[in-house]
This record gives C-alpha cells, structure tokens and sequence, in this order.
C-alpha cells in the first residue's frame, strides 16, 4: 500500500510514523507514506497556499491551483483508488470503513487546515470525505495520523499475530470483552476462574457473553444497527 499525505504542515505528521507497528510496516515495506508539502506546488509569493473567502468572513481558505498542481502530479505516476479529504463533515471513521480501505493499493489523504479548502476542490477532486468526530481541530493532520493508523494496522503482515485485529472492538459490531493478566490476583482483584480454566469453548461463549453485556450497556446503538 502507499499512502500520499498532503499538507501544509508536514513535520506534525512524521512522528507518529516513526514509532511502533507503524514504524514497523514501514520497515517490513508493506506500507509506504510520503508527506507532500503544499507549498512546493505554488507560484505565489512567499510560498502562498491561502486566501480570504469570496463573500466575506472570518478564516482563510486553502486555494484550488496548489492542491489541483499537487494532486494532478500525484496521478500522472499512478492510479488512486482513493483521494481522501479530512474534514469535520466527513463521514464518520469506523472500523467497517477501514476494513475496506486497508484492501485498497494507494491512497492519496488531502489535509484541510485553516478553514478548509475552496469547495471546487471538494467537487473535481475528492472521492471520499471522512471526520474522526465531532469536533474541530487546528487542521486535518491528526485526523490522517489516526486514519492511517486504523488501515495500516490491518495489513497482512503488520502485526505480529494478525488474529490479534480480528478480535478487536467493532469488528465484529460488539465491543470487546474484559480482558486481564499477571498477576492472577491483586490487592483482592481477582482475574475470572473461568479464563484460568483451559476450557477454551466455555471461555469463547463467556467473553462472548461478556461482549454483548458491555456493549448493550456502554454502547446499545451499535446493536440497534
């Protein structure tokens, strides 16, 4: 998989991708991801990105010839299956949603910063729009970190025991059940017999069990779906 990230920000981004399972996706070259500066792709003076809005107000705006030089330079190397723009109107990310992008080969992620982009990129450009929640940040740079972190981890290979993302809350609409470790008792806590049990069917049903009881009290919307 390759990943384009674009934005006006790049040193936000990087650190996320060099620790951890992302660091090691990368290593392993089963992920690629490039940072690409918005500003390399401007004729403007002093390297400009933004302008005021057309009708007044607050916030600039990130213009239409960067983002359109930058994308349409990305596309003459290879074909996209997505171009991504993070915005808080998005559709919200949920675990279905990067299931299905992780099955995907490149990706290009448009960053919005400021108070977003000029609409007409939203409308020539833009496959698919998602949001990390409702609320606002200072741009959409966190917002990619976390939508790469989701898809990432779901490639084959990425993490040590591959089992380990299938059980995961919200893979299968349920979240996942309590889960514990040494020592078996502290301070009067004391781990479920049950799990101690080596009676791997019987433990499948209760954490089963256990799923669908936290779920219903923590999150019965996801049930209603």
């Amino acid at each position: 998989m390759r990943i384009d990230i674009i934005t006006v920000l790049p040193e936000l981004l990087k650190s996320p991708f060099e620790a951890s399972i992302l660091k090691r996706a990368k290593e392993k070259g089963l992920v690629e991801v490039y940072f690409h500066n918005l500003r390399d792709y401007t004729d403007k003076s002093y390297n400009q990105v933004d302008d005021y809005q057309f009708g007044g107000g607050a916030g600039m705006v990130l213009m239409i010839e960067p983002i359109d030089n930058c994308i349409s330079a990305l596309k003459e190397q290879r074909k996209y299956d997505e171009i991504i723009y993070m915005t808080p109107d998005g559709d919200t990310l949920n675990q279905k949603m990067a299931n299905k992008l992780s099955l995907v080969e490149n990706i290009i992620i448009l960053c919005g910063h400021y108070k977003g982009v000029d609409q007409r990129v939203r409308d020539s450009f833009i496959t698919k729009e998602i949001s990390i929640g409702d609320y606002v940040l200072s741009g959409g740079e966190l917002g990619a970190a976390v939508l790469c972190d989701s898809i990432i981890r779901l490639l084959p290979g990425v993490l040590n025991d591959e089992t380990s993302a299938l059980t995961d809350t919200f893979q299968d609409g349920l979240l996942a059940p309590p889960i514990y470790t040494r020592p078996r008792e502290y301070k009067g806590a004391e781990v479920p017999e049950i799990l101690l049990s080596g009676n791997f069917p019987a433990i499948e049903k209760w954490r089963e069990e256990k799923a669908y009881q936290r779920t219903k009290a923590l999150r019965p919307d996801l049930l209603e779906e």
